[in-house]
C-alpha cells in the first residue's frame, strides 16, 4: 500500500482532487476546504460541489487542475436550488408535518416515499461578472489563519522564532506539550521533515490532556497526511511524564505550552526526579549525546518567575526570556483627487487650483441661485459616470496609469496579530565526566593560532582564548619543572662520579697500615 503524501509537505504544482486547499478571500479571511470532484453530499447545485463566500460561488470543477497562486474568477450558481427535494421527499416531509399536529399518532408512508432522490447531472459552471479569489496551497502559515480555533493558536511570529531558537531542524526529535488547535503541531512536523520520503525523518512527540481536543487534532492529522511525522498522546505531562508507550522519544528540542510548566519539568531531566518511585527504573525522555533546548510560552509574568526558578534548580542554563510583537506595515499611493471615484487611498480634496476654482463656482452658483429665486434650481450637470466602472478602470490603468500617480506612503497597522505571550528559552547541556574531558582533549588539543604578523588570534573568543593561555601556561610551565628536574638530578650524578674519580684506591702499607690520607713518596 503506498503512503499517503502530505499535502503540507508535498503541495504540488496545481490543486487536486480530494486535497486540502487555501480559499483566499482576503490577507485575514482564508477558508480551508477539500476540493470534490462530484457533490458527493448531494446538497442541490447542478455545478457541483461549491464554495459560497461573501465574493460569489465557487464550483470545485473551476478549482481543481488550476495552478498554486491562480486567481479565480466567480461564477453562476443557482443558490435557490439548494435544497430543493423531488416530489417523493416532499409527500414524506408533508406527511411527517401532518401526524406531528395530531398527537399519539404514527406517521404512514408509502413505499415511494422512502425511495432516495436521484442524482442532478452537473452542468458545466458559467462565469460571473465580478468577484474573485485566489487559491493558495494548504503550509502552515495558510493553516494557521483558517484552522477551526479550539484554543488560543501559537501564530507564525512566535512559532517561526521558536523553531529557530529550539534548534528544530531535518531529523531532530520533538516534543510538544499541549497541542491545542495544531497550528505549532504542523509547523514543526514542517521543520523536522528532511524533505525525503525515503529516507528517516524527525519526529513530533505531542501530547494533549483534552480528549476531545486530542481526538479532533488526530483527524486532522491523519486527513492532512502527517501521521507518519507526528505521533499524538492523550496524557496529562505534569502527572505521566514524557514517555511513549514506555520508550524514550530521545528529544533534543521541547516546547511547552502548558498552564503550569513548571510541573512538567521535572520529568524533562537525566537523572531521576525526588517525586518518582524508587522501586521503578528511570527512563530519560531526553537525548543522552546532545544538548536539549527548550521554550515555555507563558502569558502571565509570574508563570515565568516559577518557571525560571525551577529551571535553575534542575540544571538548566542560559535562561532567557522573550516577548514577541508583530507589526504590519501598509504600503500604498495616497493619491488626491475629486474625478476619480471613490478608490482605496484617495482623498476627496482638490488636485489642483483649477480644480478647486471649478468646483467653488459650481458650489456658489448653486447657492446664489437658490436665494434669489427662493427654490432649489437645477444646475446643468454633465452626465453621471460611475467611476468604478470596467471602462473607467481600464482607462485609468492601461491610458492614465493610475497606479503610478499620488505619493508612496508607509504606516504601521495599529492591532497587533499575534497571541500576548512571555517566551522563556533555556538549555540543559550533556553530561559530562572527568573521562569525558580527557578523552575530548586528547582528541581535539588546545591550538593557538595567530595571524601572520603574530597578533590577533583566529576563531576564539577573548573567553576562549584567555582560557587557552592559562592552559597552555600551566603545560608549559610542567614541561619546565620537569626538565629543571631532570637537570638538577643529572648535576648531582656527575658531581658524585668525579669525586669518585679523584679519590684515591685505598691500600696498605707493608706494616699493615692504610694508605688513604698519607703521602706517599715514589722513589727515584
Amino acid at each position: 500500500m503506498a503512503t499517503k503524501t502530505s499535502p503540507f509537505l508535498y503541495p504540488g504544482v496545481v490543486a487536486t482532487a480530494d486535497r486540502l486547499a487555501i480559499v483566499h478571500l482576503k490577507r485575514d479571511l482564508q477558508i480551508p476546504t477539500v476540493l470534490k470532484e462530484h457533490d458527493e453530499d448531494d446538497e442541490g447545485y447542478s455545478e457541483g460541489k461549491v464554495v459560497n463566500t461573501r465574493f460569489g460561488s465557487f464550483p470545485h470543477t473551476t478549482l481543481i487542475g488550476l495552478p498554486w497562486g491562480s486567481q479565480v474568477r466567480a461564477s453562476k450558481v443557482d443558490t435557490g436550488s439548494r435544497g430543493r427535494r423531488p416530489k417523493a421527499e416532499d409527500k414524506k416531509r408533508k406527511r411527517e408535518e401532518e401526524s406531528a399536529d395530531v398527537p399519539n399518532k404514527t406517521p404512514r408512508l408509502e413505499e415511494d416515499a422512502s425511495t432516495p432522490a436521484t442524482p442532478k447531472e452537473e452542468t458545466e459552471a458559467i462565469a460571473a461578472s465580478s468577484g474573485f479569489i485566489h487559491l493558495l496551497p494548504p503550509t502552515p502559515e495558510n493553516w494557521t489563519s483558517s484552522l477551526p480555533h479550539r484554543t488560543q493558536v501559537v501564530y507564525t511570529p512566535d512559532y517561526s522564532y521558536i523553531l529557530h531558537r529550539i534548534r528544530a531542524r531535518p531529523g531532530t526529535s520533538l516534543i510538544e506539550a499541549g497541542a491545542g488547535s495544531g497550528s505549532f503541531t504542523h509547523a514543526s512536523s514542517r521543520a523536522v521533515f528532511n524533505g525525503s520520503a525515503t529516507a528517516k525523518s524527525g519526529k513530533v512527540w505531542s501530547f494533549e490532556f483534552h480528549a476531545q481536543r486530542h481526538e479532533k487534532l488526530q483527524e486532522e492529522i491523519q486527513a492532512h497526511g502527517l501521521e507518519n511525522t507526528v505521533q499524538i498522546t492523550h496524557r496529562d505531562v505534569c502527572e505521566g511524564g514524557f514517555l511513549v508507550d514506555g520508550k524514550s522519544p530521545n528529544a533534543e528540542s521541547v516546547f511547552l505550552d502548558l498552564p503550569a510548566p513548571w510541573l512538567a519539568l521535572p520529568h524533562l531531566s537525566r537523572s531521576k526526579p525526588t517525586s518518582s518511585p524508587t522501586d521503578t527504573p528511570f527512563v530519560s525522555p531526553l537525548s543522552p549525546t546532545a544538548p536539549v533546548h527548550i521554550c515555555t510560552f507563558s502569558p502571565c509574568i509570574e508563570q515565568v518567575q516559577r518557571t525560571v526558578s525551577v529551571m535553575r534548580q534542575l540544571g538548566w542554563v542560559d535562561i532567557e526570556m522573550v516577548e514577541m510583537a508583530q507589526k504590519r506595515f501598509e504600503i500604498r499611493r495616497e493619491r488626491i483627487g475629486m474625478d476619480n471615484g471613490a478608490q482605496r487611498g484617495l482623498q476627496l480634496t482638490p488636485a489642483s487650483v483649477d480644480e478647486a476654482v471649478t468646483r467653488l463656482k459650481e458650489v456658489e452658483g448653486t447657492f446664489k441661485s437658490f436665494h434669489e429665486n427662493g427654490e432649489k434650481v437645477d444646475s446643468v450637470k454633465k452626465a453621471h459616470v460611475n467611476p468604478n466602472s470596467r471602462e473607467k478602470l481600464m482607462e485609468s490603468l492601461i491610458e492614465k496609469k493610475m497606479y503610478k500617480e499620488g505619493n508612496l506612503i508607509h504606516r504601521t497597522e495599529p492591532d497587533v496579530k499575534t497571541h500576548t505571550s512571555y517566551l522563556v528559552f533555556a538549555v540543559l547541556p550533556r553530561e559530562w565526566s572527568e573521562e569525558d574531558e580527557r578523552l575530548a582533549r586528547e582528541k581535539w588539543p588546545i591550538l593557538l593560532r595567530k595571524e601572520d604578523d603574530g597578533g590577533k588570534v583566529i576563531g576564539m573568543s577573548r573567553k576562549q582564548l584567555k582560557k587557552a593561555e592559562r592552559q597552555a601556561m600551566k603545560d608549559a610551565a610542567d614541561v619546565e619543572a620537569k626538565s629543571k628536574n631532570d637537570e638538577t638530578n643529572g648535576e648531582d650524578t656527575e658531581m658524585k662520579g668525579d669525586e669518585t674519580k679523584d679519590e684515591e684506591p685505598e691500600g696498605t702499607f707493608l706494616d699493615g697500615t692504610s694508605t688513604k690520607g698519607r703521602v706517599r713518596f715514589r722513589g727515584m
